[in-house]
């Protein structure tokens, strides 16, 4: 330990946290400070000058809030912002109406392209002075807009000639917060709920930080309650709750949503059923859908567990998932409501192949679904494991609305412990062509609506975030919620791009340690792929928590969902047989993809053993047989753990030193982890390859 880093541990011990974590990271990516670069300041000092908001309500005031704290810091001096176009150069800020009447719109782009979020940032030159103009249809694209603009500062970018027009491509973003009543969370890493239902309807600052960063990565929409549903959260006491958070909210774009528990109409309104073709079920839906109504106007619909792990649902009226969904939708739809209706579901009396399931249940209902009602479909056709083949529904269902549910908070990742950057993870997901449409069709064409010429759509993120100082557990977590908001907006960005972007304005301006800690991130997905699940394995974790391995478990029949369920290793190979040969997964996808991932000789190495149970001396491409292929990717996943400590320790001088010590102790146990996934995993497999009782 450095004489630094010990002085920080030493002084933590001694005085209260809250009067030396100065860099605690509660600030996130909207941590902003001076400008260093001497000359990047006079630009911006100059590119700035006056500033303007033009307009006046709840969003242009946070604008306006949001300018004021960010450009005193940036600019080293106290910034005031005035409501009226600068006589001379400045930065201006309104709706089109507005920089119409200031005559500022004649060299800026058409904006009926915008649409209501959209925004252009961009230098205009009239006369003799020259305005940083952002600007867009409603309040709330301003808002989006202000962020870009000090996004760019804070990562001190050059912006003396701006030219930039940015639509999100995905209408709606919304994070999904599996939070409680009594303050735990499901899946939840980084201390308890950040809703304080106790003391609701009073609020804190702390919601409002949470809609400032949500927004300032296009973030519109929240889902406050778990899956796994409590109906209490329908009930008028934490309604009121509800619409407290939602009057938070508002003025940032974010539109709140709630899990409602499909039996509500039984607990609640003491009906004897919940069948959503009962016309008093009906009608208690569409009473308490007006009450939500009146108390939250812009709510934004409800999100649906129904039939899966023991959530009630209309199967067991004899009814199908567009039947509650339906239902649901209709009475929504006046309001301009959604319903996000989740595929999670793996009645394995349906198919012995778990991965199957949702498609067998979903694919045959398409087409029957309207058009407000989301599928909202995992990334993959598991359990958000650390890599699976992209979920076969996308496509497979072009007459339904599909919403991709991706998981932010990294239940089989490391959780708060492991450094893992999931941007690659996703861009491997959205960039997956499905073949549905021929060469091009694209996952992300799926969701974004493009390629089934859908007028609406969706994507959601499992949230990571708690009541703890730096809102996430791991200071490297908050890329993750950070990446999430920008693929939402823009799929097409990169891992790396968005890695670079969080840096800048989290950590450092340094280049070379912006290329260092960039290609720490970008490689981190792949490393916890090599320690945990390689060539394709899947599931191994300790059941409940999901946290340590545990391969040798099993229940002993053969089907249960247990990790030898998964894996299937034994004296004859290692792998689930996915083929036609086995449960014939693998036609669940269109060709060519099919037929490439039925030859195991063609099989990417990646995938090899979730759709192949291959004999231990198969050989791989590289020579390997794919027992030391396998001994190969859990040593390369442990090395490259070890590597990613040396490097962070390589930037001690940069990095402060509170931070910087979280992240050493918590690279430190990921390392000490990917040794005991190592040694437990080979023990395990190397046992099955033989025959003995695994340990």
């Amino acid at each position: 330990m450095s004489p630094k880093t010990f002085f920080v541990f030493l002084t933590l011990l001694i005085f209260p946290l809250n009067l030396v974590l100065a860099e605690d990271g509660s600030e996130l990516w909207l941590r902003y400070r001076k400008e260093e670069n001497l000359s990047r300041l006079a630009q911006y000092q100059g590119a700035v000058g006056d500033v303007a908001v033009l307009g006046s309500g709840p969003s242009v005031d946070a604008v306006r809030a949001e300018l004021k704290v960010a450009l005193s810091a940036i600019l080293g001096k106290e910034i005031s912002v005035g409501s009226a176009c600068p006589s001379g150069n400045g930065l201006v800020i309104g709706t089109k109406e507005s920089l119409t009447a200031a005559g500022l719109t004649a060299s800026l782009p058409d904006f009926s392209k915008l649409g209501e979020e959209g925004y252009v940032l961009q230098t205009v030159r009239q006369g003799e002075h020259q305005y940083l103009v952002a600007g867009g249809n409603s309040a709330v694209s301003l808002l989006y807009g202000t962020f870009d603009l000090l996004r760019r500062m804070q990562a001190s970018d050059d912006i003396s000639n701006l030219k930039t027009v940015s639509v999100p491509k995905i209408a709606h973003r919304y994070l999904n917060h599996w939070d409680n009543i009594n303050g735990s969370v499901e899946r939840g890493y980084a201390g308890r709920s950040l809703w304080n239902w106790q003391e609701l309807p009073k609020t804190n600052s702390r919601y409002r930080d949470y809609a400032r960063a949500c927004a300032s990565v296009g973030i519109n929409g929240t889902v406050l309650n778990n899956v796994n549903s409590q109906v209490e959260s329908l009930t008028q006491d934490y309604l009121v709750k509800t619409a407290a958070l939602a009057d938070v909210f508002r003025p940032y774009g974010i539109r709140v949503m709630l899990t409602a528990r499909f039996n509500a109409p039984m607990a609640l309104g003491g009906l004897k059923t919940a069948d959503p073709r009962d016309p008093e079920v009906i009608a208690w839906w569409e009473k308490k859908t007006n009450e939500i109504y009146n108390l939250i106007p812009d709510f934004g619909g409800f999100l649906i567990k129904a039939s899966s792990e023991g959530q009630p649902g209309p199967q067991t009226y004899k009814a199908t998932h567009a039947d509650g969904a339906n239902m649901l939708g209709k009475i929504l739809a006046p309001h301009g409501g959604l319903v996000m209706w989740r595929a999670f579901v793996y009645d394995m009396k349906i198919d012995k192949d778990r991965a199957k399931c949702a498609y067998k249940e979903f694919a045959p209902l398409d087409g029957q679904f309207l058009e407000n009602v989301v599928v909202q479909v995992k990334n993959g056709p598991i359990d958000f494991q650390p890599r699976e083949p992209f979920h076969p529904l996308f496509g497979a269902m072009p007459k339904t609305l599909l919403g991709m549910e991706l998981q932010i908070t990294k239940e089989y990742l490391g959780q708060s412990k492991h450094l893992v950057y999931l941007a690659p993870m996703w861009k491997e997901v959205l960039d997956s062509d499905t073949f549905a449409n021929g060469t091009g069709s694209t996952v992300a064409k799926v969701i974004d609506g493009t390629l089934d010429k859908h007028r609406t759509s969706v994507i959601a993120g499992v949230a990571n975030v708690g009541n703890g100082p730096n809102w996430c557990g791991h200071p490297f977590d908050q890329a993750n919620w950070y990446a999430f908001g920008r693929l939402a907006w823009d799929h097409d960005l990169t891992s790396e791009q968005i890695a670079e972007e969080w840096i800048r304005c989290t950590w450092t301006h340094d280049p070379q340690t912006v290329r260092t800690i960039r290609e720490l991130m970008c490689s981190s997905r792949e490393t916890c792929v090599n320690y945990m699940v390689p060539l394709g394995l899947a599931h191994i974790m300790v059941t409940g928590n999901h946290y340590g391995p545990q391969p040798g478990l099993n229940a002993g029949n053969g089907s249960s969902v247990t990790p030898q369920y998964y894996h299937r290793a034994g004296p004859d190979g290692i792998g689930f047989d996915r083929s036609s040969k086995g449960s014939n997964a693998v036609a669940e996808y269109h060709a060519p993809l099919c037929d490439q991932w039925e030859n195991v000789k063609t099989c990417p190495d990646q995938y090899l053993l979730w759709f192949h149970h291959v004999p231990w001396n198969f050989q791989m491409s590289n020579g390997h047989t794919v027992w030391e292929e396998l001994q190969r990717r859990y040593d390369l996943g442990v090395s490259d753990c070890e590597k990613m400590e040396a490097t962070w320790q390589s930037l001690e001088s940069k990095i402060d030193a509170q931070r910087f010590l979280v992240v050493s102790n918590k690279l430190k146990e990921q390392s000490a982890n990917a040794k005991i996934w190592r040694k437990t995993c080979l023990d395990v497999f190397q046992a099955s390859m033989s025959g003995e009782k695994t340990p």
